[in-house]
């Protein structure tokens, strides 16, 4: 099997690579960060990312998308990567836009779906209720009330929630905190009375806000699929949106490698430059070395998912967790390796560690990835 990419996914990383290099150059996460943008990234980039078809690749020509996989929605969140280019991919398209392309009935994609095709729409997943990445460990709770139901619980880290225009909420509809069974995932808009959603940030700079739900009422039919079967859902988007995780920190991995090695080919001490010592060169093949490994497994995992393979669950954790060690290595290295500059805010290479640092922890580490990986392949 070839792990390389086709001719028609080099003309997409070919055009994402140009377009984002000259549109979200790193002062442009910058420029978002220092100002305290209220939004976090551009609206009109966003419909203008959306008008190139990009927020619908996943998604089917019915509601405006283009059809195609998530291998080509990897291209170009890799080259988002390589840029720390802070729009929202992970959040609307493969979370939430996720659940809902998978669970929700016609009438439901075709509100929704259209519109974040079009870039006029944002969406986000409230699920998390822990510091690290539980999936089942969901206490909020939603009883029935008359036709609908009455959801309350509280939700963190929930990317890009500050903006969304539609939530999709996890919440326990039977059984207890921790397990898979009775979850049910509800279409909740945030200004409905009685929720509440702050916005705050990660060490990175990108959104993450907590959503309150106090009493919130919402009809049966903001109900995705079925009741108490949401995990199933869930299992099926957190694969998804892991495997593209993995993707944005090839890229960020691929950046800093490169960044690293122009590096040691320019700066000089002791009459020379540093890029000629031995003890350097090694460190530096290393992480060549780790890059092709985890462009290599990343690509597989996307294409493991788009062909439905069997055990596609189990190449998605060997990806994040072999990209987690190498962008945990690759950017540490790259920090020593700039010296004291590397520490300072000036230079770009301490933002990608802080990147990396968030996108490891997120969807699981590699502990988490390892364990997973044994549990389904039976040991």
């Amino acid at each position: 099997m070839s792990l390389v990419l086709s001719e028609e996914q080099e003309l997409i990383q070919q055009a994402a690579s140009e377009f984002l290099k000259e549109q979200t150059p790193i002062t442009h996460l910058r420029e978002m960060r220092d100002s305290e943008d209220p939004v976090g990234f551009s609206k009109a980039l966003w419909k203008e990312m959306a008008e190139l078809g990009w927020a619908g690749i996943p998604f089917s020509e019915d509601v405006g998308g283009a059809g195609l996989g998530l291998a080509e929605l990897g291209v170009i969140v890799e080259e988002c990567g390589r840029t720390l280019s802070p729009y929202p991919f992970l959040s609307s398209v493969v979370l939430a836009g996720g659940a809902i392309a998978l669970g929700g009935s016609e009438a439901q994609k075709q509100e929704i779906l259209t519109g974040l095709c079009k870039g006029e729409t944002l969406l986000a997943l409230a699920f998390q209720e822990t510091g690290r990445f539980s999936p089942w460990a969901i206490g909020t709770k939603a009883e029935k009330a008359g036709d609908g139901f009455r959801i309350s619980g509280e939700k963190l880290f929930v990317l890009d929630g500050h903006v969304a225009d539609h939530l999709v909420v996890a919440a326990r509809t039977s059984g207890s905190s921790g397990e898979e069974n009775g979850i049910t995932l509800f279409l909740v808009d945030p200004s409905t009375q009685g929720c509440t959603v702050t916005r705050s940030s990660m060490i990175d700079s990108r959104n993450a806000a907590r959503v309150a739900l106090s009493d919130v009422t919402v009809t049966s039919s903001a109900v995705l699929g079925e009741v108490d079967r949401g995990a199933e859902i869930l299992n099926a988007v957190f694969d998804r949106a892991t495997a593209i995780l993995s993707a944005e920190m090839v890229g960020i991995i691929s950046e800093v490698f490169e960044r690293t090695v122009t590096y040691l080919k320019e700066r000089e001490q002791f009459g020379v430059r540093i890029g000629t010592f031995q003890a350097l060169k090694h460190r530096a093949a290393e992480m060549f070395c780790e890059v092709e490994l985890a462009q290599a497994v990343v690509l597989d995992a996307l294409r493991a998912l788009d062909e439905d393979r069997p055990h596609a669950s189990r190449v998605v954790s060997a990806a994040k967790a072999r990209c987690s060690d190498a962008a945990s290595l690759i950017t540490c290295e790259g920090l020593q390796m700039h010296g004291g500059i590397g520490m300072t805010d000036e230079e770009d290479i301490g933002l990608f560690l802080k990147r990396a640092k968030t996108a490891e922890l997120s969807f699981g580490d590699a502990a988490f990835h390892r364990d997973r990986f044994a549990r389904l392949t039976g040991f």
